[in-house]
C-alpha cells in the first residue's frame, strides 16, 4: 500500500521535472485516445510533434501561435506571482485587437510606415484600459478579479461582433462580417519572405528577457512576489499592496492588448469576429506549465503552439474533430496539476501493522 507523506520543503527538482511528466502522461493519454478513435497512434502523434518542426515553414508557423501565447502568459505570470488572478486576459487580447485595428484602419496609401508604432501602442493601451476596469473594481470595491476579468471577455467580444457587424464593416466585403484588409504600411514587418511569423516574435522573446530583469533583478519586481507570497511581510517591508495589484494588471493587460495587436495587423490583416481563438485561456496553461518563469514560458509557448497546430492538421488529414487541441491542453493541464503533487508529497510505502 503506498501513501502520500507531506515533505519539509517543496522539492525544487520535482517543481521541474512535474511538468515534464505531465507531458509524458499527456502523450500516452493521447495515444489511448487516438487508439479509442480508430486513428494510428503513430501517425496521431506525428502530426502534433513532428508536423509542426519539420520544415522552415512549419517553425515559421509555430512562431506566429507561439507569438501571442507567449506576450499573453508573460503578463499573467506577473499577476499570478502577485496572488491576482487575471482570468480575463483573452478580453484583453480582444480590446487590443480592437483599438489596434482602429488605428490601421485610418491608414493610407500615402501613410508612413510609422504608423506601425501606433498601431502597436494603440493594442497596449486598449488592453491596459480593459485590465484597469478591473484593477478599479477590485481596488475600490473589493470585486473578485476572477469573475469580473472573466465575465468582461464576453463584453469585449460583444463589442467586436458589433464593430464588424456594423459600423467598421467593410462595404465591399459581400456582407461578410469583418473590416476592410488593413493598409500594407499598417501590417507588421515579417521576418522572411515566404513565412507569416513576423517581429512579434522577436518582441515576445524581449519581453521574456525583460520579464526575467525585473522579476529577479529589480526591487519593484521583489516587492511585486512578496506581495503574493506574504502580504502581511509586504505591508510590514512598506510594499503597497494597492500598487501591485494595479502594476500587475496593468502590465497583463499591456502584454494581452499587444498580443492582439500583433495578430490582427499580422497574420490576420482585419477584424473579424473569429480574433478569439482561445490564447487568452491557453496562455494561462503556458504560464503554470512554465512554473511562471519567463524561460519555461517559452518553452510551453512552443508546445501549446504545437498543440493548435496539430489540431488544425488532425482535422484536415485524420478527420478529427478541431476541438481535440482543446483536449490535449485539458489533459496537459489536469496531468501537471496531479503530478505537482509531488513538489509537496513524496510517495511511500505504507507499512502493515499487525493485528493481534
Amino acid at each position: 500500500m503506498l501513501r502520500l507523506e507531506l515533505r519539509p520543503t517543496p522539492s525544487r527538482t520535482w517543481a521541474w521535472a512535474s511538468p515534464l511528466l505531465a507531458l509524458a502522461i499527456t502523450v500516452v493519454l493521447g495515444v489511448l485516445l487516438f487508439s479509442l478513435l480508430g486513428k494510428d497512434p503513430v501517425k496521431g502523434l506525428l502530426v502534433f510533434f513532428w508536423e509542426p518542426i519539420k520544415s522552415a515553414y512549419a517553425l515559421g508557423e509555430l512562431g506566429v501561435k507561439a507569438t501571442p501565447l507567449l506576450l499573453i502568459a508573460l503578463g499573467l505570470a506577473v499577476c499570478f506571482r502577485s496572488n491576482i488572478w487575471n482570468i480575463g486576459a483573452e478580453g484583453q487580447y480582444v480590446i487590443g485587437a480592437i483599438f489596434a485595428g482602429g488605428a490601421a484602419l485610418m491608414a493610407g496609401k500615402e501613410t508612413g510606415r510609422w504608423i506601425v508604432v501606433v498601431v502597436l501602442l494603440a493594442g497596449v493601451v486598449g488592453g491596459m484600459l480593459w485590465a484597469a476596469i478591473v484593477a478599479f473594481l477590485r481596488d475600490r470595491f473589493n470585486a473578485g478579479e476572477i469573475l469580473v476579468s472573466l465575465m468582461l471577455v464576453y463584453v469585449a467580444i460583444q463589442v467586436l461582433n458589433y464593430l464588424v457587424f456594423g459600423p467598421w464593416k467593410d462595404p465591399m466585403g459581400y456582407n461578410f462580417p469583418q473590416t476592410r484588409t488593413f493598409e500594407a504600411v499598417a501590417r507588421i514587418p515579417k521576418l522572411m519572405a515566404g513565412s507569416r511569423v513576423n517581429i512579434g516574435a522577436l518582441i515576445a522573446l524581449a519581453g521574456a528577457a525583460l520579464l526575467w530583469l525585473y522579476l529577479f533583478r529589480t526591487r519593484a519586481g521583489y516587492a511585486l512576489q512578496v506581495g503574493g507570497v506574504a502580504p502581511a511581510a509586504a505591508r510590514y517591508a512598506g510594499f503597497s499592496s494597492r500598487s501591485a495589484l494595479w502594476t500587475a494588471l496593468l502590465i497583463s493587460g499591456a502584454t494581452a492588448g499587444l498580443a492582439g495587436a500583433l495578430e490582427v495587423a499580422g497574420p490576420v490583416g482585419q477584424l473579424t469576429p473569429y480574433v478569439p481563438v482561445g490564447y487568452g485561456f491557453a496562455a494561462i496553461i503556458v504560464a503554470f506549465v512554465g512554473r511562471l518563469h519567463p524561460l519555461g514560458m517559452v518553452l510551453a509557448a512552443i508546445l501549446m503552439s504545437m498543440f493548435y497546430i496539430g489540431g488544425e492538421l488532425a482535422q484536415s488529414r485524420l478527420g478529427l474533430p478541431k476541438s481535440l487541441t482543446d483536449v490535449f491542453q485539458g489533459l496537459l493541464l489536469f496531468s501537471l496539476m496531479a503530478c505537482d503533487t509531488l513538489v509537496n508529497y513524496r510517495i511511500r510505502r505504507a507499512s502493515r501493522v499487525g493485528v493481534r
